[in-house]
């Protein structure tokens, strides 16, 4: 007797098991990509834009963009550290001890992706920023969602996409990493999310010395909430600032001394004086000099729009963690007594400062935001190029 067949059910493709080799997200994490596509589309565009005329840009002067996007200036510090550690200085660099200013957290990971993964040190750090970069924009975009709309989030990212130095979003640099750090770090703060927010806060302290503007938002939030019988948030109100102390008090034990690590930022010529040298450069720029250099006014205006943004912000009554992080970070740069020049990468992070514009062009008409928008794109993507191919000094 011939066997009967049957039919086979039909299962859903949502149910079928994946395919060996095939990876396939949760939906929930499937769900958030689609909502936050727009954002992440619009910050790819503006990038690449920029990428374009650094290419166009470079090809004119006869020579490619690699080297500079993945091996100059402080790119060269963190292969150092991933290949060597903290022992010896670069190549043509004085003796010392001025490579423990660099935080662990990103030539760490360069140097775990590339015991893994095929290519040079100096290439997985650049696409380790590349892919930082797309989570801080998620994480940008999530912020500005939760607090106001999917349409201020996205014009949020884009934004920060368009930066007047947002090409150091794509170098070998820790901006990115640590934008990522601290943008999912406050949206776990506002969610309630108290151990996410204690683990990134541990690890954004461990990638740049403005990690302790992360760790004191954190702090903040969770105390307040530890008012209200929060456990979980006073955990995480204490843990938050492990990994910004944990790295400044290992420096100060291989030096022998508790503040080892602010001698070692004084051989950067890195102080604190209240915001003297800062006022002095301005009005050095803005009074004294007939033919100041380019950019260093730009970094001179990005300066004040930043000091006159988070005046804004706080008009606003954004909510206490955004403010905490942005302001803490704003005092760190503008009460710098050291270099000048990279002033506005190291506000890069600084997201929530953009709050308050992209609220205007999220509100304005369609041809007014496309306007906004693509003009801050051009512009960021032509200052880009100048910053790394005609201005002389470091990003």
């Amino acid at each position: 007797m011939p066997p009967v067949l049957t039919a086979r059910p039909t299962v859903p493709a949502s149910r079928r098991p994946p395919s060996p080799g095939h990876v396939r997200l949760p939906r929930r994490v499937r769900g958030a990509l689609r909502h936050a596509a727009p954002a992440l589309l619009g910050y790819l565009a503006v990038r690449l834009l920029g990428l374009l005329v650094l290419g166009r840009w470079a090809h004119a002067q006869g020579h490619g963009i690699w080297p500079t996007l993945a091996r100059s200036w402080d790119s060269l510090w963190y292969l150092a550290i991933a290949d060597h550690g903290y022992e010896p200085e670069p190549p043509g660099e004085p003796p010392g001890h001025r490579p423990l200013a660099f935080f662990p957290l990103y030539p760490a990971l360069i140097k775990a992706v590339a015991a893994v993964t095929p290519g040079s040190r100096a290439s997985v750090g650049l696409v380790l920023a590349v892919v930082c970069s797309l989570a801080a924009a998620w994480g940008i975009f999530a912020v500005g969602d939760r607090l106001y709309g999917r349409r201020v989030g996205t014009v949020l990212a884009v934004l920060w996409g368009a930066l007047p130095v947002a090409v150091v979003q794509w170098m070998g640099y820790t901006e990115s990493l640590f934008t990522a750090l601290a943008a999912w770090a406050l949206y776990a703060v506002l969610d309630g999310r108290w151990a996410w927010a204690a683990g990134l806060g541990v690890a954004a302290g461990l990638t740049r010395p403005t990690g302790i503007a992360v760790a004191a938002a954190v702090s903040v939030a969770g105390l307040l909430a530890a008012r209200a019988g929060s456990r979980p948030a006073l955990v995480a109100a204490l843990a938050a600032p492990l990994g910004w102390l944990g790295y400044v008090g290992w420096v100060g034990l291989r030096l022998g001394r508790w503040d080892g690590y602010f001698v070692v930022q004084r051989s950067w010529h890195n102080t604190v004086d209240g915001g003297s040298r800062t006022l002095r450069q301005l009005r050095r720029q803005f009074v004294y000099l007939q033919e100041p250099q380019l950019f260093l006014v730009v970094v001179s205006v990005v300066l004040i729009a930043a000091a006159a943004l988070f005046v804004l912000c706080v008009a606003d009554r954004q909510p206490l963690p955004l403010l905490v992080f942005a302001g803490v970070l704003l005092f760190v740069v503008l009460g710098s007594g050291g270099v000048y020049f990279p002033r506005a990468r190291f506000l890069l992070p600084d997201f929530p400062l953009l709050l308050p514009l992209a609220l205007a062009v999220a509100r304005a008409r369609r041809r007014v935001a496309a306007l906004v928008l693509g003009g801050a794109a051009l512009s960021s993507a032509w200052l880009g190029g100048y910053m790394l191919l005609v201005w002389e000094g470091a990003p």
